[in-house]
């Protein structure tokens, strides 16, 4: 037995012989012979659309719940970052009370824009509503902070200069009772 030469009975399943056929022989022989993967089959082909089609549908379905749900999803966290800036009359709590207001107010104007992709769920309509009363929420959540830090005119005083202001009938301060 010559060195480098493998007899034919002992060759292993996976080994390869380039040396008995030729090039084109051997890409002929290799698509014929090839077995279908695991798993495949020809008619497959047309149920898989069917079946990508319901899952495209309920995806769709899906993500407008997502968007439509993500105004009121919002809201635990506007609520404990209202309590975090406090009552005070400072640049950072009238920032974050702008701000409160003011995206809901700009997703309320462009609420055509944001489901006019997602339109063809089937339950369009209660997902718009859902989505408006969310950032109607949102609004009363920035009108209640305002009102609690004394930005809104509530009193009579408010609005006429000859009336005289509301007084307060308890002053507190730093746990100190006066």
């Amino acid at each position: 037995m010559a060195s480098g030469v493998i007899p034919r009975g002992r060759r292993h399943k996976w080994s390869i012989d380039f040396t008995s056929r030729s090039r084109s022989e051997r890409q002929l022989q290799a698509q014929t012979e090839l077995p279908s993967p695991v798993g495949y089959h020809e008619r497959q082909n047309q149920i898989a659309d069917v079946a990508t089609q319901d899952t495209e549908a309920s995806l769709v379905v899906k993500k407008s719940w997502d968007v439509a749900l993500g105004p009121l999803k919002q809201l635990p966290m506007n609520l404990f970052i209202m309590w975090m800036s406090g009552n005070s009359i400072s640049i950072f709590p009238i920032m974050m009370v702008c701000m409160m207001l003011w995206r809901p107010v700009q997703a309320l104007m462009s609420m055509g824009k944001t489901f006019k992709v997602l339109d063809e769920s089937p339950q369009s309509l209660v997902q718009k509503l859902a989505y408006f009363f969310g950032n109607l929420a949102g609004v009363g959540l920035a009108a209640y902070k305002c009102s609690s830090m004394g930005l809104l005119p509530t009193h009579a005083s408010d609005w006429i200069s000859f009336l005289q202001p509301q007084e307060r009938m308890e002053y507190s301060g730093g746990g100190v009772m006066m």
